[in-house]
């Protein structure tokens, strides 16, 4: 990929980022509500979905041709151990959500999204964001050429930083719980001592 190539992904990417993070958290009477009412979830994750795959797409298109890096058996061992913990991690984060709210059939049913508890068990005592966490691993493990490597830095980027405003909405929505447990978890990684 050439600079030009890598700054285009990089637009790519922060346009993806600034459109997934302004639409967040919506609900049924602001942002995309008012476009969409009780489907607004659904909307939301269509969006996000479509934007993913243009991103994507965009970068294979730009890396074509591109060649693996040399990497010795250990660090290749590594890298689908972290691809294993993640698809592990990941599985178990989503017990931990109801589904329907989550991809947006109970707002559709008419659910209010309000109605939804501050989730403190199994994983999220450990970590406050175990999907995010689940998804560096995949992205890091993964990382053998260089368009995979500019998607887990671009991706690992939009992370931290849209973990910060999904945090402000926790804090607005769920008030001094959301305090207290944001001060004594870890956002991505669990405390070892």
């Amino acid at each position: 990929m050439t600079l030009a190539d890598h700054i285009l992904y990089a637009g790519a990417w922060a346009g993806f980022a600034l459109c997934h993070s302004l639409t967040a958290g919506a609900g049924p009477s602001h942002g995309m509500g008012r476009l969409f009412g009780r489907g607004h979830r659904l909307a939301y994750n269509a969006l996000a979905f479509v934007q993913i795959v243009v991103v994507l797409g965009l970068g294979r298109w730009l890396a074509q041709g591109n060649q693996p890096f040399a990497q010795p058996l250990w660090l290749t061992s590594l890298r689908w151990g972290m691809v294993a913990c993640g698809l592990v991690l990941g599985l178990f984060a989503l017990r931990a959500y109801r589904l329907g709210p989550f991809v947006g059939w109970a707002q559709l049913r008419g659910e209010e999204d309000a109605a939804q508890d501050l989730a403190v068990a199994g994983l999220h005592r450990h970590m406050r964001h175990p999907l995010y966490t689940a998804a560096l691993l995949l992205l890091w493990g993964r990382v053998d050429h260089e368009l995979a490597l500019a998607t887990a830095i671009w991706a690992s980027l939009y992370l931290a930083v849209g973990s910060h405003f999904e945090e402000r909405r926790l804090l607005a929505r769920y008030g001094e719980a959301y305090s207290r447990y944001r001060a004594i978890t870890p956002r991505f990684f669990p405390s070892l001592f």
